[in-house]
């Protein structure tokens, strides 16, 4: 099947042109306003199904959570820890909160002790809304733990999601009281300052435990709305939203779908015939992820095709080294139209995409056009700062309305250049004023001989060897403080191939000094899974490159 093209959607869904909400809860209150029985989220119940919840019934719920808050004495500044996983009370307690002023903390459901306890002492929530009942987690003795790690006690509202069970909030008190949502409605909420923090993500935690990167509702609105018109979302399509809420990429894509006025199609745990059905069934035009996710639907697809006729965009984040060929296979079986996209917890997700008249496999590299006007990239020598011409590859620095507005807690990091850019610690290539490609992390950039190589060069040549599933390249600096590039691979089904076939296999098409010094085959690669998605640890394959390295002597 061929490439369709997607053609834009006027930006937001607003009756006049240039319209704008006045802040957050105001997008969704005209959303119901005008049409209130229109579906604006699919509720994956415990059972599988779905669950239709209409523009007017979520404004519904927002008022009556904003009234509890504020009679719980939420207010301006506060901030609001919501640990649940996708379900629509995700966004009421989104809208809610930026009602009463207050800013939303994200909890990944997967997050320990320590790093809830690290996200609890540096946010410092006076109240957290603690999921009940779901997938057999026992949230409640995480927070107990994670409040006792932190020296912060908390409120607690209990939340049981779509289908769950009746909350006992008595027992879910761990110091500062517990109650449960009652109210069945309430009163249109005041105008909000658009200006106050409204979210704040954690960062990836590369050099430690993860900072807390927040953002002004004004951010997230046009954001949202210009994510919306560069992606092609319209009222009538569907986002899928099987990304954490949590996390910056998940959330992004959602709020760009409800700016659209589009449908969004919660996916609360992610099985992938599961999901594969319901983007059948509900016709998913939209969704942003990492290659490990759509891999996984790949997989699925295969033993069991769906059909995929409706899925309009993907923007992909290379997190397994597979997104080329998804990308191919999506294309070829849906015409799918696949983008490679940037973005970071401090400067939003989807703030880069590449329009559709790109060519592939070039439009499947991470970067692109920035999405908002104000945006601004430039590219600086790593060393001096000097600003770089294009074509030149350097660190990455951006100004504009979607960079970090603050960092919660003590020690917020140096991230400023003197003349107000942020660093993004990201390697890319400027194409032209607003258009750039993403290398790699600045730490993963691979010196050899001189050379800054991205990894991404050397692992595209392994996993193009028939025998090899998935590839990862890390550098090992040698007791002469040189660095080789030492790759890892995963075998494909019924391969067996060694780590001097592979070595050899480079060698035939890699220049020299690009030639990794060993390859080793493993069972499977040390991953951890975030909420943006599950990436591989490139630290851990260091220390086994570097452990590997003594056992040769």
């Amino acid at each position: 099947m061929t490439e369709r093209g997607v053609t834009p959607h006027p930006v937001g869904p607003f009756p006049a042109p240039g319209a704008m909400p006045t802040d957050l809860p105001d997008l969704l209150g005209r959303l119901a306003h005008r049409d209130p029985d229109a579906t604006v989220v699919l509720d994956t119940t415990p059972d599988g199904a779905t669950h239709a919840v209409s523009r007017g019934e979520l404004w519904r719920r927002v008022r009556a959570l904003a009234e509890e808050l504020r009679e719980h004495g939420v207010g301006p500044g506060d901030a609001v820890a919501v640990w649940m996983p996708n379900w629509s009370d995700a966004l009421v307690w989104q809208f809610a909160v930026a009602a009463r002023g207050a800013h939303v903390v994200g909890v990944n459901t997967r997050y320990g002790i320590e790093e809830s306890g690290h996200v609890l002492g540096r946010a410092r929530p006076r109240l957290v809304a603690l999921a009940r009942g779901f997938h057999g987690l026992d949230l409640l003795e995480r927070l107990r733990a994670a409040a006792d790690h932190s020296g912060v006690t908390p409120e607690v509202a209990v939340v049981t999601g779509p289908g769950g069970p009746v909350p006992d909030p008595a027992a879910c008190d761990v110091g500062a009281g517990a109650w449960t949502p009652t109210r069945a409605d309430g009163p249109e909420p005041a105008p909000s300052d658009p200006g106050a923090l409204a979210v704040a993500f954690t960062t990836s935690g590369s050099t430690g435990l993860p900072k807390l990167a927040a953002h002004t509702g004004a951010a997230v609105l046009s954001h949202a709305v210009a994510d919306a018109a560069v992606l092609g979302i319209g009222e009538g399509d569907v986002v899928l939203g099987a990304l954490p809420m949590s996390g910056v990429f998940g959330y992004n894509a959602v709020m760009a779908g409800l700016a659209a006025g589009a449908t969004v199609l919660f996916e609360p745990t992610f099985d992938a015939d599961r999901v594969l059905d319901h983007i059948a069934a509900h016709r998913v035009t939209h969704l942003g992820s990492g290659d490990d996710l759509v891999l996984r639907l790949h997989d699925a697809w295969t033993a069991r095709p769906r059909d995929l006729s409706s899925w309009r965009w993907w923007g992909v984040a290379d997190f397994q080294g597979r997104s080329q060929e998804l990308a191919a296979w999506l294309r070829d079986e849906a015409g799918t139209q696949v983008s490679g996209v940037y973005g970071s917890s401090e400067v939003f997700a989807l703030t880069a995409a590449w329009p559709a008249d790109e060519p592939a496999p070039a439009r499947w590299a991470g970067g692109g056009r920035v999405v908002h006007p104000d945006i601004a990239v430039r590219v600086v020598d790593p060393d001096t700062e000097a600003v770089l011409e294009p074509g030149r590859e350097g660190e990455l620095h951006f100004r504009g309305p979607n960079v970090v507005d603050a960092y919660l807690g003590a020690g917020a990091p140096d991230v400023w250049t003197a003349d107000g850019w942020f660093r993004s610690g990201d390697l890319g290539v400027l194409v032209d004023e607003g258009v750039f490609v993403y290398v790699c992390r600045r730490g993963d950039a691979l010196r050899l001989r001189g050379f800054l190589v991205d990894p991404a060069e050397i692992e595209l040549r392994l996993a193009a060897h028939p025998g090899v599933d998935t590839a990862k390249v890390v550098g090992v600096t040698g007791a002469d403080g040189a660095t080789s590039a030492v790759g890892f691979v995963v075998g494909a089904a019924g391969a067996t191939p060694t780590g001097d076939d592979l070595v050899a296999w480079c060698r035939e098409t890699l220049a020299g000094f690009k030639v990794p010094a060993a390859v080793h085959v493993v069972d499977a690669m040390p991953t951890t899974s975030g909420t943006n998605g599950t990436k591989i640890k490139a630290a851990e394959l260091r220390r086994w490159a570097a452990e590997r390295a003594v056992e040769r002597g």
